[in-house]
């Protein structure tokens, strides 16, 4: 017996041993719950954080694509004077390298009216060509089309404006704008109807409810800029490497500009969503160390109940290591399996949260995700392979620590003591 626990570490024989004290018995059924909770605990603790972190990364993700698909890296504000080359500097913008695409852009706000109803609305004149060109506005239209959209003196509107206004394709939307012509009794809004040529809808409620797309030379006589734009949105390869690109464009665009790049204009946006996403990872990490916990008060339980077993087995010749390596596998086991159990149990709803999300809203006839309180029309979930890796590894690390003082304390038994604990 001595040879077979003493000379090699983790034998099969500590293993039956580590085991067969997981099994539940009459007398030892309280000791097998408390391991069944931490079981449970850890399981939920890992999936919760995995679900949890994909679902944030998701937000980011989505919020990221959808606001730089619509809106550019950054945007170029003339200095001084009037944007009068806009037609030239963007040519020389489209040159940098890594620069994807220099659309001239009119923007203005206005009040949007139907027959029906009326609402605040954001009006972009930019050309057919830069739509066209951008991937999350020229492949969610719904109806109607980019063809002739900059002699078709219409308007291309969101879904959701759309309908606040009870308007389809084809009908008419009555744009006001405060700055209209100025007169001798003073500036009097302009007035004028413009048939949706195009329906849009990106998934994110900011923009299919408020943005009104118009041909460029359309919105410059609707805005009075005649032969001048407000500004000049660029769009890199890569929006984290902002920094880099914007070195590049102050450089090559050859004139007085102000340059505004996507983290100033959404930096308290963004930053709320990073401190709101480790706040909550640090408040989930607590239900692991719960688990973690009952693994030491149920090892401890085990070692007092099994002070008879620990006397024979080191009467027998068992060292203290294997004591020690006995009650270490029954506590790494439980926290082993919960993690991989928590790990797939993670993975499967994030892949089917949509379904998970659904079939909850048909239980309880409730809506559990209102796109127009949310952004988003679906909830995202992207995981991180760095992130997964990082719950999986601190739950493996704090159910073997967990395991550490209880086994050490049943090591230090010697055979006259443990009998004390019968």
């Amino acid at each position: 017996m001595s040879e077979a626990t003493g000379t090699r570490p983790f034998s099969a024989f500590e293993w039956m041993l580590s085991l067969r004290y997981l099994r539940a018995r009459r007398k030892e059924g309280f000791i097998s719950v408390i391991a069944g909770f931490s079981f449970i605990g850890i399981m939920l603790g890992v999936a919760t954080l995995i679900i949890v972190m994909a679902v944030m990364n998701g937000f980011r993700k989505e919020l990221l694509g959808k606001i730089l698909g619509v809106q550019g890296h950054m945007v170029l504000q003339p200095i001084d004077t009037p944007l009068t080359d806009y037609a030239e500097v963007a040519q020389r913008l489209m040159r940098i390298q890594g620069v994807r695409l220099a659309a001239p852009v009119i923007e203005g706000q206005a009040l949007a009216s139907s027959a029906f109803n009326a609402g605040g609305a954001i009006v972009r004149g930019m050309r057919a060509e830069d739509l066209r060109r951008l991937p999350l506005i020229s492949t969610n239209i719904k109806q109607g089309g980019l063809e002739d959209f900059d002699t078709s003196e219409g308007v291309m509107v969101g879904q959701r404006l759309a309908n606040q206004l009870s308007l389809r394709l084809g009908d008419s939307l009555t744009l006001v704008s405060p700055k209209g012509s100025s007169t001798p009794m003073g500036m009097t809004p302009r007035i004028k109807a413009y048939p949706i040529v195009a329906i849009f809808e990106v998934g994110m409620t900011e923009y299919d409810s408020a943005f009104v797309f118009m041909p460029f030379t359309e919105a410059q006589a609707y805005f009075n800029r005649e032969g001048d734009a407000s500004s000049i949105e660029v769009y890199t390869d890569n929006a984290d490497r902002i920094e880099e690109y914007r070195r590049r464009v102050s450089e090559g665009v050859e004139r007085p500009v102000f340059i505004v790049d996507w983290r100033q204009r959404n930096a308290t946006f963004f930053s709320a969503l990073q401190v709101e996403r480790n706040v909550m990872f640090m408040i989930l990490t607590l239900i692991v160390f719960v688990a973690a916990l009952n693994i030491i008060s149920g090892l401890i339980m085990l070692v007092k109940d099994k002070g008879r077993d620990i006397a024979i087995l080191r009467t027998m010749g068992a060292t203290r290591g294997a004591v020690m390596r006995i009650f270490l596998i029954t506590g790494a086991s439980i926290g082993v399996v919960g993690t991989i159990a928590g790990f797939i149990l993670g993975v499967v709803v994030c892949l089917n949260i949509e379904k998970i999300q659904e079939f909850v809203s048909w239980l309880t006839g409730t809506t559990l995700w209102d796109p127009t309180v949310r952004f988003l029309t679906q909830i995202p979930a992207d995981m991180s392979t760095g992130e997964t890796l990082t719950v999986l590894v601190m739950a493996l690390v704090l159910s073997l620590l967990a395991t550490l003082y209880p086994s050490w304390r049943a090591a230090k038994l010697d055979p006259v003591e443990a009998l004390r604990y019968e």
